[in-house]
């Protein structure tokens, strides 16, 4: 089985059975530290958009459109819950091609590429619930497996391993969310290398109205090594602005996106909805 078809499988399954819920707080990725809930699913799907995003280790340059992005996360406990995320059709509008170690393994022709989403794969844990004079606190780990492939110039052929640690705080209409922590990424171009780098991300979304709240991060990593990080590990980070508006069990929202390094998307744009139900009970 291909990578490519392991990875619509793997997200079909995820799909059928579950998905994540108010953890993942679309258009935001600043990980919350409240799971799901014991026993509910969480269905997520969206799309976005960025405009000139650099692919260091192919050299390409171009236009972004990632759709459906799809997310389901299960609450398997009060306190735990899986998190699976991918999506099925990533293209790249060609606009430049650049020198680049990856750049000869490149396999089509044209001005677009595409490809999956690498699907992430995370456990994460409420370690302390919130009170009135104490933040939530919890821990994430995800993997993120090599469903593109580098023969599109989207993907790495790398896995990498994510470990972080979540705090959230609740003050008045604002919810303030925090994470840091360790990201191994695998080298695309060494099999023996890797390159250490800082997870963050900070959050804040306040409620204007009932069901309506206006919401903006910063979220990225940061290389830790001295000199030149492998290709495909260096900085990254993005800005979101935007809005969401929630109607019973279902939110939509709907976010603006603006990169931080030469990497990052110019700007960009994203939109989706989330669902929540009951799945099952947790004995």
């Amino acid at each position: 089985m291909t990578r490519r078809k392991l990875g619509w499988f793997v997200l079909a399954a995820a799909l059928l059975t579950a998905r994540p819920a108010a953890a993942q707080q679309r258009p935001l990725v600043t990980e919350d530290p409240e799971v799901v809930g014991a026993g509910l699913v969480l269905i997520e799907g969206g799309f976005d958009y960025g405009h000139d995003v650099l692919f260091p280790a192919s050299g390409l340059r171009g236009n972004l459109l990632r759709v459906p992005l799809l997310g389901v996360s299960v609450g398997i406990s009060s306190i735990a819950e899986l998190q699976i995320d991918g999506g099925l059709h990533n293209r790249l509008a060609v606009t430049k091609r650049l020198a680049a170690p990856l750049a000869g393994m490149m396999n089509f022709t044209g001005d677009t590429t595409h490809d999956v989403e690498d699907i992430v794969v995370a456990t994460k844990i409420r370690l302390a619930a919130e009170t009135p004079t104490r933040p939530a606190l919890g821990i994430r780990f995800a993997t993120r497996l090599p469903n593109a492939g580098n023969e599109s110039g989207l993907g790495l052929d790398t896995f990498d391993f994510h470990a972080q640690a979540l705090v959230g705080k609740t003050v008045q209409s604002i919810r303030i969310v925090g994470n840091i922590g360790l990201g191994i990424l695998g080298d695309p171009t060494r099999g023996d290398n890797q390159n250490d780098v800082l997870d963050y991300g900070v959050s804040v979304a306040r409620a204007v109205r009932e069901g309506v709240e206006v919401v903006g991060e910063l979220n990225g990593r940061a290389n830790t090594r001295g000199g030149t990080p492998p290709v495909g590990t260096e900085s990254r980070g993005v800005m979101r602005v935007g809005g969401r508006l929630t109607r019973g069990t279902v939110r939509l929202d709907a976010g603006l996106l603006l990169g931080i390094t030469s990497r990052d998307p110019g700007f960009g744009f994203t939109a989706g909805a989330t669902w929540v139900f009951k799945g099952f009970t947790v004995q």
